[in-house]
Order: structure tokens, then C-alpha cells, then sequence
């Protein structure tokens, strides 16, 4: 299965694309987002994928604040810029996740791309381009301090680059690498993430 995108139709608003992204119907494990104003159904990830995912968790749970969580499914949104994305980890204050939005524009099924402290994308085939150009300029634009890319299907050789200091829509690369080195995450992180225990694809 490849990415697709579902047909919202002209002139929608930004309630109506939440609407359709809530009421679209996925296979089980597919990522639906919103990209850009298009709502876009993704595979589910591959092992490696998800083995990423996970050793990323496991060093970073150690670290965080106790009033913190790390989430794998947690949708952010960037209103402004007709994004919804579901990052492969969203680390936020679980103050955020457990409140009860309001119910003028809340919603329990994400929160705003603002409150994460950083956001972690783990690229397939499929969703790369995305991941390297479009969330990241959502992810500036609503002020999340760190972006994270791993980036398996690089050009060359799998890649990791540490994102921060946004601006606009626009971060700059704080560092950058390959699967093996050691990338360090600034305050309030203060670690280094051991990438060789990554898989060499994902």
C-alpha cells in the first residue's frame, strides 16, 4: 500500500478538514494526517520502523521530567498552516494530553503542535518529502522547540539531524549525522542519543 490522499473538495475550512480527518476510515495501523490541507492516509509502519521508535523511547524515558509522557500516536495540530500530523514521538507535558479542551475548538483526538517539547519523525518510503519539508516548516512555525528527523531512506546512508531555534517557518540544524554517532539533545533533555542501536533501514 502506498500513501494516498483523500479528496476534501474546494473552499474547506479548517473545522471541516478536522471533521474529515476524524471520520476518515483507515486500515488498522495506517497514519491519517493532515499535510498541507490535503488529508493523507500512510501505511503502517515497518518493524525497523517501529524497533526506531522504540529505542528512541526507552532512552529518552530515563531523562524526562516525571510530569512529562512520550507518545507514538498522538496527533499535533498546526492549524495556521492546515496541518494535523501524527509525529512517531511526541514528547509534551501530560498535563496537556489529559486536559479537557474546550469546546468551542478543542479536541480530544490531538493538541496543538505548540505544546510538545519535541517531535520525532522516523522516515518510511513513503512518507519522506513530508517529513523533511513539510512538517518540519509546521512544526517551526507552531514553536516546537526540537525537531527530531531520522532518516533511513536518506540519500547516500541512513541520516540523523537534530532541528531547533525555530523561526517562522524555518529551524536551524543544531546537528547532524549518521546511524552510529551520537546526537545530543540541549536542555531541558540533556542526552546524547546512542543512533548505533538503530537498524540500518527503517
Amino acid at each position: 500500500m502506498s500513501a494516498l490522499t483523500v479528496d476534501q473538495g474546494p473552499g474547506r475550512g479548517w473545522d471541516d478538514l478536522v471533521r474529515i480527518w476524524e471520520q476518515t476510515d483507515a486500515p488498522e495501523g495506517c497514519k491519517v494526517e493532515i499535510i498541507e490541507g490535503i488529508v493523507t492516509v500512510s501505511p503502517a509502519p515497518s518493524n525497523r520502523h517501529n524497533s526506531v521508535a522504540w529505542k528512541l523511547q526507552r532512552q529518552l524515558a530515563s531523562i524526562i521530567p516525571a510530569d512529562w509522557g512520550i507518545y507514538q500516536t498522538l496527533a499535533v495540530a498546526v492549524p495556521s498552516r492546515s496541518g494535523l500530523y501524527i509525529p512517531d514521538l511526541v514528547v509534551a507535558p501530560e498535563a496537556v494530553v489529559d486536559a479537557v479542551p474546550a469546546r468551542e475548538n478543542g479536541s480530544e483526538n490531538f493538541i496543538q503542535a505548540e505544546a510538545a517539547e519535541l517531535v520525532v519523525e522516523i522516515t518510511s518510503k513513503f512518507n519522506a518529502r513530508h517529513d523533511r519539508i513539510s512538517k518540519p516548516a509546521g512544526y517551526a512555525h507552531a514553536g516546537v522547540p526540537l525537531y527530531l528527523l531520522v532518516d533511513g531512506w536518506a540519500q547516500g546512508e541512513p541520516a540523523i539531524t537534530l532541528y531547533g531555534e525555530p523561526k517562522d517557518d524555518v529551524y536551524r540544524v543544531l546537528q547532524t549525522g549518521k546511524f552510529g554517532d551520537g546526537i545530543h539533545l540541549p536542555a531541558p533533555f540533556g542526552i546524547v542519543i546512542d543512533t548505533g542501536v538503530f537498524p540500518t533501514a527503517c
